[in-house]
């Protein structure tokens, strides 16, 4: 690969660094015992915009939902480029086991997808940015933006997009923490690096009846088994088995007791696919094959397929930067290719209007345990979020640059 050199911002972001890590390292911990679940992360929003304020930053609230965005630089009406730095906010509704004194105080929900990193390191890297613009313009704008509502179908993406905030950005960027990566490691990946994610529930219905008479009525239990097992393999042979369509059920409900069959049944499950091909064509065909597979057995049968999130595709110009600065900041070989992803982020509905980036950041610590995702154990190497704060101000700086001053043949390296 080629590509130019870094932005000249990043050894002042570093100086700022390591002026205020204990404190982005602090509202880390802050809120990660103070999660809050989609479209509810009001106090988030709430410190978030207290420590921009204090920084002489004019953040703006989102109108329908919590959240917000700040412009710094040279802002929008200036016709520069526009970087977005998103950051999601929102926990899970899982317990937090982890006995540390950050420990969630919320019952029953924890940050256990590093969305509190996230916003951490997004604060961060705008905070050194506008300390750094005060002396250095900027050729163009970086808006921050912190995002509710990712770990919901819909996302809050959508409601980002709906209120006008991405018409004026030209690239967007985020990143995501990575447990399988060592601390100080960021991953990449050129065009896709995660999947699209989609709900189903089906619901079948029937009169109900004795177990000691399943030929009278429709044995509901039977046919909700039989659509449990048989419509995930009959979805593997209709679709290019390139696509890695899976269909994994969480949910499987219906009944009370043991000698009376039920009237309905639901089955609930997520819906995975690499393709943005057989995503769009996903719907359609579950639906069609659900109902062939229970007209044998007599049941009614409803559909509810949720559309909710597109892969996300990297553009690679953006990658490209992406790698100029990893290698600036952090040196050859902290950048790492990584495998395209089964799991779904709404970043990707920014990414079907501009183009744009997600990175992988490094969270293990060297030799230590692994922490999955969306587990009450997940916890992070805090040195994680000084290499987010100095990554993602650096990428943002090269982006801009870069568009402001378009690449030629003198600006490559090998």
């Amino acid at each position: 690969m080629t590509h130019r050199t870094a932005a000249a911002g990043v050894p002042i972001t570093a100086a700022w660094l390591a002026e205020h890590e204990d404190e982005l390292i602090a509202l880390r911990r802050d809120l990660h015992a103070h999660p809050e679940l989609g479209r509810q992360e009001h106090r988030t929003a709430r410190v978030l915009e207290e420590r921009l304020l204090a920084a002489g930053l004019s953040p703006q609230r989102l109108p329908d939902v919590p959240g917000l965005w700040c412009d710094i630089g040279a802002g929008v009406d200036s016709g520069g480029p526009v970087v977005m730095l998103r950051a999601d906010m929102d926990a899970l509704p899982l317990a937090d086991v982890k006995d540390v004194p950050y420990r969630s105080t919320v019952p029953g929900v924890a940050h256990a997808c590093g969305h509190d990193v996230h916003t951490t390191v997004a604060l961060g890297a705008g905070l050194a940015l506008a300390e750094h613009a005060r002396a250095h313009p900027l050729p163009g704008t970086v808006r921050l933006l912190f995002q509710p509502a990712e770990e919901t179908m819909p996302g809050g993406s959508l409601d980002v997009i709906d209120a006008g905030v991405l018409k004026p950005v030209t690239s967007a960027i985020t990143v995501h923490c990575d447990p399988a990566l060592d601390v100080g490691t960021i991953g990449l990946r050129s065009g896709p690096i995660t999947s699209a994610a989609d709900a189903v529930e089906i619901t079948l219905a029937g009169p109900g009846g004795h177990t000691s008479r399943p030929q009278n009525t429709v044995d509901l239990v039977y046919a909700l088994a039989r659509l449990a097992v048989d419509l995930p393999a009959a979805l593997s042979r209709r679709v290019d088995p390139r696509s890695a369509l899976s269909l994994v059920w969480g949910q499987i409900q219906s009944g009370t007791v043991t000698n009376a069959i039920p009237r309905t049944g639901k089955l609930r499950g997520t819906i995975r696919t690499l393709s943005r091909e057989t995503w769009e064509a996903a719907p359609e065909l579950v639906e069609r094959l659900a109902e062939q597979l229970v007209a044998p057995y007599g049941a009614q049968i409803a559909v509810d397929y949720v559309r909710g999130v597109p892969p996300v595709v990297n553009h690679a110009d953006v990658v490209d930067a992406f790698g100029a600065v990893v290698d600036a900041v952090f040196g050859h070989g902290a950048a790492t290719s990584v495998a395209q992803s089964l799991g779904g982020e709404d970043f990707g509905w920014y990414l079907t209007h501009v183009p744009g980036g997600l990175a992988r950041l490094g969270t293990r610590t060297p030799g230590g345990p692994t922490y999955d995702l969306h587990q009450g154990s997940f916890d992070v190497d805090e040195r994680a979020v000084g290499v987010g704060v100095r990554f993602l101000s650096a990428a943002a700086c090269e982006l801009l640059d870069r568009s402001a001053d378009p690449v030629g043949p003198d600006d490559l390296v090998s």
